[in-house]
């Protein structure tokens, strides 16, 4: 199980933080000062750190360097302060992620598990590590392979990013619009109705009936999600 250590004054917001990475299965510790976190930050206990800036004791930005001069995990910066000075120099201090407070939990969520990933993969995990599999469906996320029922599909590129993510967060609703800007980006031209395109693709790729998912659940109103 995934340690996660949450550094938050907020003690409303690192509630929510932590009920949400629970559920999610993972174990999670919450620090409410800068010094405290630091050193809880340093005891190498933990696989990821989610980071406020603005702190009692210790502010978020000499945290992060700290971490970063001595622990090579993924630290996700979660600020209400929106400028672009202060997310470069995170992105300088070495953070992995910002996200702009407030913000979706299941958000949260989502970037958790892709920073999680993208350091198992950086860090050279085991074959049998880098395999997720969800009922029938398996990707390899070091050779970009997918397989239902053995049998090798071919996506192309944006096909097994979307796939990719929705297995690592499966079991949670992302609407288009958050896929989308999770998969192409905020930069990206195009809009929301190229995750619907995708996700069509996809099911004609990997669902036995794509008339009648199994896999990738259309939720009414809400989005979509792989069902476990």
């Amino acid at each position: 199980m995934d340690r996660i250590l949450i550094i938050e004054d907020d003690a409303d917001i690192s509630a929510v933080e932590k009920d949400y990475l629970e559920a999610s299965g993972f174990s999670v510790v919450c620090a409410e000062d800068g010094q405290k976190g630091l050193e809880e930050a340093l005891s190498g206990s933990f696989d990821l750190v989610i980071l406020d800036l603005m702190l009692p004791a210790l502010d978020g930005f000499s945290i992060c360097r700290k971490i970063r001069a001595q622990l090579d995990i993924p630290v996700i910066i979660v600020s209400a302060r929106p400028e672009d000075a202060d997310k470069i120099r995170s992105f300088g201090l070495g953070a992995d992620e910002y996200i702009d407070k407030p913000f979706s939990p299941a958000v949260l969520v989502a970037r958790v598990n892709s920073a999680l990933a993208r350091y198992r993969q950086l860090s050279g995990r085991s074959r049998d590590e880098s395999e997720i599999q969800v009922r029938n469906l398996k990707i390899n996320t070091l050779s970009h392979r997918v397989f239902v029922s053995g049998n090798e599909v071919y996506l192309k590129n944006k096909e097994y990013e979307l796939l990719l993510f929705l297995v690592l967060n499966a079991d949670t609703v992302f609407d288009k619009e958050t896929l989308y800007e999770e998969v192409w980006g905020m930069d990206s031209s195009g809009d929301s109705a190229t995750v619907t395109v995708h996700i069509n693709r996809i099911r004609e790729k990997i669902e036995a009936d794509p008339a009648h998912p199994q896999l990738i659940e259309t939720v009414w109103g809400a989005g979509y999600r792989i069902r476990v």
